[in-house]
């Protein structure tokens, strides 16, 4: 059986920019990666789509799902679901929570990437992580539709946020997308609604490269890497040594 992971993104592009590189890498080790969008963005994040004349909700909505589906393809996911809830702001009741655990059961995921536990910028990916952790532990629990397989404990691992100074995101964990750039990169494109971000997210990549090597010994024979993703975990690794 495939090992997998569960990203869980707030809006339908937040996935493409901040581990776009992690599952197009984990795809090529084989895993399963199924994303969540709990949200289109199509009030707060669509900006361009809105400045077009006569633009409407209807009209904004499948045009974000279609870039979506495309960034996806682009790294190899094997499946994106929509859960069109709605942003600024992002709400779920509890049969939108229990809708979640079901799919975190189904896909049983070895780990789940999602938002930065603060962000004063947008409070839709705070909320994101927030039902994240709040669904991986309804799906742990044995009382909850008995009879179901119930989640282990998978890492949630924080992915980078726009303005990292703001959110108090600290990286532990960094991630050589280098071999799989290129599909990051594609996936990064088929937002053409928010190209002012594409060099702005090469540009972390790179950064996050640098921290890579740094860490790996740097100048004293350190592993070489051009482009890397950052992660910070919530939970505690488990070890057998150091």
């Amino acid at each position: 059986m495939s090992q997998t992971a569960l990203v869980i993104s707030a809006h339908s592009a937040d996935f493409v920019w901040r581990c776009g590189g992690a599952i197009a890498l984990h795809r090529q080790k084989g895993y399963d990666v199924t994303i969540v969008c709990l949200s289109c963005g199509e009030r707060g994040e669509s900006a361009k789509l809105w400045k077009q004349d006569g633009m409407t909700l209807e009209a904004v909505k499948p045009a974000r799902r279609q870039g979506a589906e495309q960034a996806a393809a682009a790294p190899g996911a094997n499946d994106i679901r929509f859960f069109d809830l709605g942003d600024c702001p992002l709400e779920m009741d509890r049969d939108a929570k229990y809708r979640l655990v079901d799919v975190i059961r189904e896909v049983q995921p070895a780990f789940m990437p999602s938002h930065s536990t603060h962000d004063p910028y947008n409070t839709d990916h705070m909320y994101a992580t927030q039902i994240a952790l709040e669904t991986r532990m309804i799906a742990q629990a044995w009382g909850h539709n008995p009879g179901e397989k119930v989640l282990g404990a998978p890492q949630v691992y924080v992915f980078e946020p726009h303005q990292t100074e703001q959110t108090g995101w600290k990286p532990e964990t960094f991630l050589d997308i280098t071999p799989v750039w290129d599909r990051k990169r594609a996936a990064i494109e088929c937002m053409a609604g928010r190209q002012h971000l594409w060099d702005c997210y090469t540009r972390v990549a790179e950064n996050r490269a640098n921290h890579f090597k740094r860490n790996s010994g740097g100048q004293s024979g350190g592993r070489d890497c051009r482009y890397a993703e950052g992660f910070q975990s919530v939970f505690p690794h488990r070890v057998d040594e150091l």
